[in-house]
C-alpha cells in the first residue's frame, strides 16, 4: 500500500478573487445589483463579458444583456449577443453545469497547473463564491481528497464529490433567481430579522432580507420610490440597517457599506435615520476607520440618536484619532446620559495617559468653587 501525498493549496486558492476584480470596475456594484452578484461572477468564469445593459426598472426580467464570449479584444461588434436577463443567467448556468473528465492527479507540489487541472479551474473559482476555502489536497491510490474550510469548520470531499457539490449550488442559484419574486420585499420580515439579530443569528437575517438591495436600489429611482410614505421608508431603512449589520458580522464589509448607503437614502432625515447612522458608524469604526466613523456618528447625534449609544462610540473614535480633549468631552456626555463607567474604562485610560498632568490640573480647577461661592459658605 503506497503512502498518500499531501499538496498545500495556497498557490491555487482563489479566495476573494471576485472582490479583487471588482475593485477595478467602476460599475461593479451596479452590475451585481442588476445581474446578480453570483451571476456576474459566473459570467467572468465562463468568459461571457457584459458590454451593455438595457435596464427595465419596472420589470427586471425584461432587462436586456449585451455580451460577447471570449477574451477582451478578440471580438468585434458582430460578435455581440443579446438576451433577456433570465435567459442570460440560464446560459451561464448551462455552461457551468457541463461535466468533463477529471485530469490526472499531480505528482509534484510545484506543478501548480497540474493541481489546478485536477481540481478543475472553474471549480476553484466557484468555491469562494459559496464560502468554500480549499486548504489542501491529499492524493492516494483510490481517491483525491480535498480538505475544505466551510463556516469555520473543516470538511473533506473527494474531488468528484466537490465538483458535484459546486454544480448543485450553481443549479440552486438559478432556481432561486427563477422563483416568483412577488414577496421579495415583505416588510413583515423586518420584525423577524430584528428578533434574529437580537439572537445574533446573522445568517437568518440575510435569509430574510438578503434579496432586498437589488430591487430596492431600482425602486428608489422610480417616481413611486421617491414618493414613498415616511413610515414605509423608515421600515425599509431599518431592514437595510439590520441586513448591513449582518453582513458586517459575516465578514462582508464591502457589501455592508453598499447596503448602509442605500439605507441612508431611504432613511433621509426620518425616524430610522439615527439608527442607521449609528450602525454605519460603529461598523466603520470596527473596520479601523475612526475618521469616517466620527462624521457618521456626529450625523447620528444631530438626528437625535441616543447619547447612550452615540457618545461611547464617538469617544473611542476620537481616542483612535488622538483627539483626546474631544474624547474626554464625549466620555463626560456618556456618563451624564447614564452609561456605566466600566463601559468607558478603555477610553478613560487612554485619555488619562495622553493628557496626564494637564487633565489632573483641569479636574482640580473645575472642582474648586469660585471665590464668591466659597465666601458664601
Amino acid at each position: 500500500m503506497s503512502k498518500s501525498q499531501i499538496f498545500p493549496l495556497d498557490s491555487v486558492r482563489t479566495d476573494g478573487w471576485f472582490e479583487r476584480i471588482g475593485q477595478g470596475i467602476g460599475s461593479f456594484r451596479a452590475l451585481c445589483d442588476i445581474v446578480g452578484e453570483r451571476f456576474f461572477a459566473f459570467s467572468m468564469i465562463t468568459g461571457a463579458r457584459i458590454t451593455a445593459l438595457t435596464v427595465d426598472r419596472r420589470n427586471p426580467d425584461d432587462t436586456q444583456v449585451d455580451f460577447v464570449v471570449g477574451a477582451e479584444g478578440d471580438e468585434d461588434a458582430a460578435d455581440t449577443q443579446r438576451l433577456p436577463l433570465p435567459d442570460f443567467r440560464r446560459r451561464l448556468v448551462a455552461a457551468l453545469l457541463t461535466e468533463g473528465p477529471i485530469a490526472p492527479p499531480p505528482t509534484r507540489d510545484t506543478d501548480v497547473e497540474a493541481i489546478q487541472l485536477h481540481i478543475g479551474v472553474r471549480y476553484l473559482l466557484l468555491a469562494p463564491l459559496f464560502g468554500y476555502s480549499l486548504q489542501r489536497l491529499e492524493v492516494g491510490d483510490l481517491a483525491s481528497l480535498l480538505y475544505i474550510q466551510l463556516d469555520g469548520r473543516e470538511t473533506v470531499l473527494d474531488v468528484r464529490a466537490f465538483q458535484a457539490r459546486m454544480r448543485v449550488l450553481v443549479r440552486e442559484e438559478i432556481e432561486r433567481a427563477s422563483a416568483p419574486q412577488r414577496s421579495t420585499i415583505d416588510l413583515a420580515n423586518v420584525a423577524l430579522a430584528e428578533s434574529a439579530a437580537t439572537d445574533r443569528d446573522w445568517k437568518r437575517v440575510t435569509q430574510l432580507l438578503g434579496s432586498w438591495p437589488a430591487p430596492l436600489s431600482i425602486f428608489l429611482r422610480t417616481p413611486e420610490g421617491q414618493a414613498l410614505a415616511v413610515e414605509t421608508a423608515a421600515l425599509i431603512a431599518k431592514g437595510l440597517g439590520l441586513l448591513a449589520t449582518a453582513c458586517v458580522n459575516l465578514g462582508d464589509m464591502d457589501r455592508a457599506e453598499e447596503i448602509f448607503r442605500l439605507g441612508v437614502q431611504y432613511a433621509q432625515d426620518g425616524p430610522a435615520a439615527s439608527d442607521i447612522f449609528i450602525r454605519f458608524g460603529e461598523s466603520v469604526l470596527a473596520d479601523g476607520r475612526p475618521g469616517e466613523a466620527i462624521g457618521l456618528l456626529r450625523r447620528a447625534a444631530a438626528l437625535g440618536g441616543s447619547h447612550k449609544l452615540v457618545q461611547p462610540l464617538l469617544a473611542r473614535a476620537f481616542v483612535q484619532r488622538h483627539r483626546f480633549v474631544a474624547a474626554h468631552a464625549c466620555v463626560q456626555a456618556a456618563l451624564d446620559a447614564g452609561v456605566p463607567r466600566e463601559q468607558l474604562d478603555e477610553s478613560v485610560r487612554a485619555i488619562e495617559e495622553a493628557l496626564g498632568p494637564a487633565l489632573s490640573a483641569w479636574k482640580t480647577r473645575v472642582s474648586v468653587p469660585p471665590p464668591s461661592q466659597a465666601a458664601k459658605r
